[in-house]
This record gives structure tokens, C-alpha cells and sequence, in this order.
């Protein structure tokens, strides 16, 4: 059968940017392999004016879009749904640097520019860019900003958000918001560059952004330490920034059972202290514009003042860049590590720094009361209150069971998260996995106003159907 829509795609792209079939396939599932959705064909645009005219194309027929980058998001934002009826629109061909204002230290990036290849312009033009994520050989910097991604450095930098000063966006009807301003002050009304950032694609497609720059650091110290137990994780914490103030860059929690998973997994990656029997461990980094000497001095005296008051055992401090890489590949491994492990059920929370021992202690034994012998593998930024609360099943469970545990073992999660002020979703976002979960929890409110803000922008409902918001009630 003929199909006008596809025709028009190919004679605006090349039939070679027109994917059906088996040429479509990679595309339409996610990268945990939790959603395998349907696509009436698969379009890969090369500019702003091609996304536009998809757009227009589209729109003219009723015909819904669901804009990917790399694929890499945890809750299957960037895939189709199973109806089968929608373009995928794939932004991996935009991905050129066009200018880096060295002087306003901005970069500005088509939106399927991969985050390492933005980190490595930056760089070559003596700046730095800091978003850093465990995919950034693969993300792309569209999906970073559509899910405002976080990772590990958001303790001194801030989200995607706080990183970007301007969009360019191709909206449902096809018409382009040309926002690539890169200023620190613009207060002429409502920020609409805030409502396109962590909007999962669902307001429009973002082509294009301008964003901060910062020096590079003159020196990196890199420290992995063991503590007794969590509550000494906020205690250190606190006295790591008292003595470090901004410098402070990065300091992730890791539970032993995640250290001991990834080095039995990958025997090559030694850990850097001489044991591995300690419940909780801290990675932490500075970034400081003082020489290395210096630098090293001053986060040696910090450390040196937590062993004494008992708030870390063991610490090792890396004494080469080399050293530093492999203390941040045993925590970037984790997720490959669990992936090895088999499914597990991925909770991506935030809360207050402050609870965050009595959620981790309250929820495990809760989870253990509930579901006997499943096993906890907590890590994430404790620096800005995310964990990243996995729990896999238990041994000898296939995925089905595993599979069966998830709504009440989630719910209990969530709950616990909920009480404490906390939010279900830190930085992976909501996607086609957690809308049920946002209409539990977010207030009624907000979805009252999420709504009104979908409406206005995309009356017709055609970007990304089904992912972050579901249909009101009837």
C-alpha cells in the first residue's frame, strides 16, 4: 500500500533517512529492553529545517512523533508506544558544534551532538563543560536537556538546566522558537526555555542549545573512603564541605554490596583500598583553580580531621590521574555491573540529605519483611540528595517472579520516599515507566497545570504521546 506520508519523508530527507522494516528495528526499544514499541517509520533529519518540515509533514495528517536522541534514558522516554502509528524522529545526524564564544564562555550544540564529543570541544577550546553521566560516550545533549539529566557533578555545576542559557525548538505544528541566547540575564517574562528542559519531548523538539562554559580546573583530587555505616555519610558530607566550600565537585555514596558486585564482575578493576568489608563507602572530588600541591594539601587536612573524628575508616587518595580514572570506573561500572547481575527494579529517588539514612535503613528492612532475600544495591550523588535505590531479586528467582514483585515492591518504595518529602523521580525523569507513578504522588495541582501547559503548546496531543503525562481522567 502506498503511503503518502512516507513518500513526502524521503523526497524532503532521502529515501536513505526513511527507515521501515527491519532497518527501523534498533530504534524502537529501550535501553534497558523494558519497552519494544512499534513505529509507522523511523525519520532522520539533518537540520532544523528538516525537523520543521517532519514536523509540518506530520501535523498536516494527525500523525504523532516521538523526537529521540541516543537512547540511553532509564524510563523509555525516547521509544514509541505499542500502537504503532507514530514517527520516530531521530535527531543522531544533528550533531555539529556550531560556535564556541570562548570570551562569553558559551558552546553551541546541535542537539544530537554525544556529550563526550561537547566535553572534548569544550576542552580543546581551554573550557570545560561539566555535565558528566556513566552514557556520555553515547547520550546525547537533546536528551540530556529534555530530561534535565543531573550526574555526578551537580553538587558544584547544577542540572542540564542550570548549564544551558538558550533552546532552539521545533514545536508541533512546525514552526521553529529560535532562543539560542546566550545570556546570563534576560528577564523579559516567563522563561520558556525552563518549560522545553525536562519535558521528555513532549512540547516540542529541541534542535539546538547554547551553554555555560566554565575554566578548567587546574587541579582534580580524587579520594575513596570506607565509612562504618550511613549515618556517617551526611557527617562527612558535612565537614567535607565546611572545609572545601566550592571546590567541592563530586561526592557519591556507593554501598559495599555495589563495590564487592562490580569487582567480582570485572576482576580486572582493583579497588583502591586494601579491603572491601565496609558497608558504605564515599568517592569524592574537588576541582580547584589553585596548583596541585595546594589543592592536594587542603583535601588531605579535611580527610585527615574525619579519620581522627571516626566519620571514615580507610581512605585512599589517588596520586595520578590514572589512579583517579579507575576509582570513577568502579562507580560508573555499577549499572553495567547490575546489568550482568540480571533485571533488578530501578528507583531513581531524591530527598533531603538529612533523611536519606533513615529512608535507606527504614526501606530496607521494610523491603526485607516484604520481600525475603531480594538484595539492595544503593548508590548515587549524596551530595545533592539522589539515590539510585536498585533491588534485585532473590537468588535462585527468574525475571518473571522478579517481575510479578514490582508494582507492590515499587509502591512500597515510592511511599517511603513520599514521606519523607522526597521525589520518585531525581534525574532519569518519568518517561512511558512512571506515568502511573507521577498521578500517585505529584499534587493535583501540578498535574492541573501540566496539562493546561501541554494543551497550549500541543493541543493535538502529537509529541510523544504517552510519556510523562497520561490523558486526563474522562
Amino acid at each position: 500500500m502506498n503511503d503518502a506520508l512516507q513518500d513526502e519523508l524521503a523526497a524532503l530527507l532521502g529515501t536513505a533517512h526513511v527507515l521501515t522494516g527491519d532497518a527501523a528495528t534498533p530504534y524502537l526499544t529501550d535501553w534497558r529492553k523494558l519497552v519494544q514499541g512499534r513505529a509507522r517509520l523511523v525519520a532522520r533529519p539533518g537540520s532544523t529545517e528538516e525537523v520543521a518540515a517532519v514536523m509540518r509533514a506530520c501535523a498536516a495528517r494527525g500523525v504523532p512523533v516521538v523526537p529521540q536522541g541516543g537512547n540511553t534514558g532509564q524510563v523509555a522516554g525516547g521509544v514509541p508506544g505499542p500502537e504503532g502509528d507514530a514517527v520516530l524522529l531521530s535527531l543522531a545526524r544533528m550533531n555539529r558544534v556550531r560556535a564556541i564564544d570562548a570570551q562569553n564562555d558559551t558552546i553551541t550544540v546541535e542537539a544530537g551532538c554525544i556529550l563526550q564529543a561537547l566535553q572534548q570541544a569544550a576542552r580543546e577550546a581551554g573550557r570545560l563543560f561539566p555535565l558528566s553521566l556513566g552514557a556520555e560516550g553515547s547520550c546525547m545533549i537533546g536528551g540530556n536537556l529534555a530530561s534535565n539529566a543531573g550526574g555526578t557533578q551537580v553538587l558544584r555545576y547544577g542540572n542540564a538546566r542550570e548549564l544551558c542559557l538558550g533552546l532552539e525548538v521545533v514545536l508541533a505544528d512546525g514552526e521553529v522558537w529560535h532562543g539560542l541566547r546566550g545570556l546570563r540575564k534576560d528577564n523579559g517574562g516567563y522563561d520558556l526555555r525552563d518549560l522545553f528542559i525536562g519535558s521528555e519531548g513532549t512540547l516540542g523538539i529541541i534542535t539546538a542549545a547554547t551553554l555555560k562554559l566554565f575554566p578548567l580546573p587546574a587541579a582534580r583530587c580524587t579520594a575513596f573512603a570506607a565509612l562504618a555505616g550511613i549515618q556517617d555519610a551526611g557527617r562527612f558530607l558535612a565537614r567535607c564541605r565546611a572545609g572545601l566550600h566550592a571546590v567541592l565537585t563530586g561526592f557519591e555514596l556507593i554501598s559495599g554490596d555495589c563495590l564487592r558486585l562490580v569487582t567480582r564482575t570485572y576482576p580486572q578493576q582493583r579497588a583502591p583500598l586494601a579491603t572491601l568489608d565496609a558497608p558504605w563507602y564515599v568517592l569524592l572530588e574537588t576541582s580547584d583553580s589553585e596548583d596541585e600541591a595546594q589543592a592536594l594539601a587542603r583535601l588531605e587536612a579535611v580527610l585527615a580531621t574525619a579519620l581522627e573524628a571516626g566519620e571514615i575508616g580507610d581512605v585512599a587518595l589517588a596520586q595520578s590521574s590514572a589512579q583517579a580514572r579507575a576509582m570513577w570506573q568502579l562507580r560508573e561500572s555499577i549499572t553495567l555491573a547490575l546489568a550482568e547481575d540480571g533485571k533488578c527494579i530501578k528507583h531513581d529517588v531524591s530527598l533531603p540529605v538529612s533523611a536519606i539514612p533513615s529512608f535507606v535503613e527504614g526501606c530496607d528492612a521494610a523491603l526485607r519483611r516484604a520481600f525475603p532475600g531480594v538484595r539492595n544495591f544503593t548508590f548515587g550523588h549524596l551530595g545533592d540528595g539522589n539515590l539510585h535505590y536498585n533491588v534485585a531479586r532473590p537468588e535462585g528467582l527468574d525475571d518473571a517472579a522478579l517481575h510479578a514483585m514490582q508494582p507492590g515492591l515499587s509502591r512500597l518504595v515510592h511511599d517511603a520516599v513520599h514521606a519523607l518529602g522526597g521525589s520518585i523521580s531525581a534525574e532519569q525523569g518519568i518517561g512511558r515507566i512512571r506515568t502511573e507513578d507521577l498521578l500517585r504522588y505529584k499534587p493535583a495541582v501540578e498535574l492541573r497545570l501540566m496539562r493546561a501547559i501541554k494543551q497550549a503548546i500541543d493541543p493535538r496531543g502529537l509529541l510523544n504521546p504517552g510519556v510523562l503525562l497520561q490523558p486526563p481522567p474522562l
